[in-house]
C-alpha cells in the first residue's frame, strides 16, 4: 500500500517533509530550518529557509510564534484548513467558469420559456418582473446573489431570522462574502431581543459583513450591485411574491432609499457586555435607551418606540442607573447628559 502524503492537497513532498519533522521535533528556530534544509538537498538544490518558512504558514501547515519559532499546526486543523482552501479554490474556479460560460442565462431562457407557455403567474414588461409564489422569489434570488460581484444590500424589517431562514441565508451569504462582495444589511431592533438572530449576524460580522440596527421602519429590499432590486409585491403579505427590477432609475431610487435608512441606523453592538470606547455605554442601544428616558414616562412606552422587549429595556435600564450611580431614571438621563453620554 503506498504511503499517504498531502500530493493530493497541493502540497510539494518537500514542504510535507519539512512539516512531518516539525511534528516530531516539535518546532523550529530560523537557524535550525536553515541548517535541516542545508542539509536536506533534492535533485533542484537547497530550500530558500524564508520561502519555506513562508509557504509552510500560507499553506496552514505552520504558524510563527511570538518568539520567533516555526511550530507546527495540528495534523487534524492542518488538513481541514488545506481541505477548506482546496474546496475554496475550486469553488470559485467553477462559478467563475459558470459565469462566463453564459450557462446559467441559457438556462434561464428555457425556464422562462417554459413559465410563458404556462399558467404559472410570472409577468414581464421590459426590465421588470412581477414574480409569485415564495418558491419563485427564492429561485430569483439565488440568481441573483450568483451573479453578485461588488455589493449586496439587505434589509429585515421584521429583524428575527428563524432557523429555517438562517439555514437557507448562510448558504448565499457565504458565497457573496467569499467573493469579498461589500455586503451591508440593516435589521429592525427585534434581533436585538433575539439570541439565534444575533448569534448569526455577529458570525456575518466576523467574515466581513457591515450589519446596522434600525429604530425606524424599514422597506424590504434586496439591491445587487446596484444594478438589480428585488421589493416585495405587497409590503403587508410578502408571500405574493416580488418585483424584480433592473431599470436604472427605479434600482438607483431604491439604492438612495437604502442609503438613507442606513444613515439613521446603529452599528451592531459587538455583545451584550461590550463598552463602546467613547462614551463607556454597552451599546448604540443603551444610548438609545437613555434618550428614551427624557421622553418615556413609562418602560413600556419607551420599549414599544424602540421595538424592542419590555424585559430587555429595563435590563439596560438597570444596568445604566447601576454604572451612573443613579437612583433613579431621571437622575440618570442627568447624569448621562452631563457625561456627554447622549
Amino acid at each position: 500500500m503506498t504511503p499517504a502524503n498531502l500530493s493530493f492537497l497541493g502540497v510539494s513532498p518537500d514542504d510535507e517533509e519539512t512539516y512531518r519533522l516539525l511534528l516530531r521535533r516539535g518546532g523550529f528556530s530560523k537557524a535550525d530550518l536553515a541548517r535541516h534544509l542545508e542539509e536536506d538537498t533534492r535533485e533542484g538544490g537547497a530550500q530558500d529557509p524564508q520561502d519555506t518558512n513562508r509557504r509552510l504558514i500560507e499553506l496552514g501547515l505552520a504558524t510563527e510564534t511570538p518568539g520567533g519559532l516555526l511550530a507546527p499546526v495540528s495534523p487534524a486543523k492542518a488538513v481541514e484548513a488545506l481541505v477548506e482552501n482546496n474546496v475554496g479554490q475550486l469553488r470559485d474556479q467553477l462559478e467563475g467558469e459558470a459565469t462566463s460560460s453564459g450557462i446559467v442565462d441559457s438556462l434561464l431562457g428555457e425556464h422562462e420559456k417554459s413559465l410563458a407557455s404556462s399558467t404559472q403567474p410570472l409577468q414581464t414588461s421590459g426590465t421588470t418582473r412581477h414574480i409569485e409564489g415564495m418558491a419563485s422569489v427564492r429561485a430569483a434570488i439565488d440568481e441573483l446573489t450568483f451573479f453578485t460581484r461588488t455589493e449586496s444590500l439587505t434589509t429585515s424589517p421584521t429583524g428575527v431570522l428563524s432557523h429555517e431562514n438562517i439555514s437557507h441565508a448562510r448558504l448565499m451569504d457565504s458565497r457573496i462574502l467569499r467573493r469579498n462582495v461589500h455586503m451591508r444589511t440593516l435589521m429592525a431592533a427585534p434581533a436585538l431581543d433575539d439570541p439565534t438572530t444575533m448569534d448569526y449576524l455577529r458570525e456575518l460580522t466576523a467574515k466581513g459583513a457591515h450589519i446596522r440596527i434600525s429604530y425606524e421602519p424599514l422597506e424590504r429590499l434586496i439591491i445587487c450591485d446596484r444594478a438589480a432590486a428585488l421589493t416585495p409585491i405587497d409590503p403587508a403579505q410578502t408571500t405574493k411574491g416580488a418585483i424584480l427590477t433592473r431599470d436604472p432609475g427605479l434600482v438607483a431610487a431604491l439604492v438612495s432609499l437604502f442609503e438613507r435608512m442606513w444613515q439613521t441606523a446603529h452599528d451592531l453592538p459587538a455583545s451584550d457586555d461590550a463598552e463602546d470606547p467613547e462614551t463607556g455605554l454597552a451599546n448604540a442601544l443603551q444610548r438609545e435607551i437613555l434618550r428614551s428616558l427624557y421622553a418615556s414616562e413609562k418602560d413600556e412606552i419607551g420599549a414599544r418606540e424602540l421595538g424592542i422587549a419590555v424585559r430587555t429595556y429595563r435590563k439596560h435600564v438597570a444596568s445604566i442607573m447601576q454604572r451612573l450611580g443613579a437612583s433613579n431614571r431621571f437622575q440618570a438621563a442627568l447624569l448621562a447628559r452631563e457625561r456627554g453620554w447622549i
